[in-house]
């Protein structure tokens, strides 16, 4: 019986095109909850910005429908703080970009598919490293 090997999937790239850097394991964040900010074809609200938690998007999260705050344990969520870093949907992100919220970016550890979305230059206005 022969076995053939499946080719590995090519490693997760970052917006720079070098490999993606886990974005948090406290709390363990991103579609896969493997605390990097990775997506497939399911991931439908395409959660691959790595941000850093402040209180002002926290509360437009809240108000467009999306308590990121309030503790989930039955889904294995904690409630987030300002100072998380969390995988965004990238068109959240960009709605809070558009209303004055936008948090801080990990630019090390964002999806490159975030660039169909949101331009590098407006990223990296974001770095945390700004």
């Amino acid at each position: 019986m022969t076995m053939t090997m499946q080719p590995a999937p090519p490693p997760a790239r970052n917006v720079f095109g070098q490999p993606l850097v886990p974005c948090s394991f406290e709390p363990l964040t991103g579609y896969f909850r493997d605390g990097c900010c990775k997506t497939n074809a399911d991931d439908v609200g395409t959660h691959v910005i790595c941000a850093i938690m402040s209180e002002e998007f926290l509360e437009f999260s809240l108000s467009r429908g999306n308590d990121l705050i309030t503790p989930m344990p039955e889904w294995g969520f904690p409630g987030l703080k300002p100072g998380d870093q969390w995988c965004l949907c990238a068109l959240r992100w960009a709605e809070a970009l558009q209303a004055g919220v936008a948090p801080r970016v990990v630019l090390e550890s964002t999806h490159e598919s975030a660039l169909d979305i949101i331009r590098l230059d407006v990223l990296q206005r974001f770095s945390h490293r700004h």
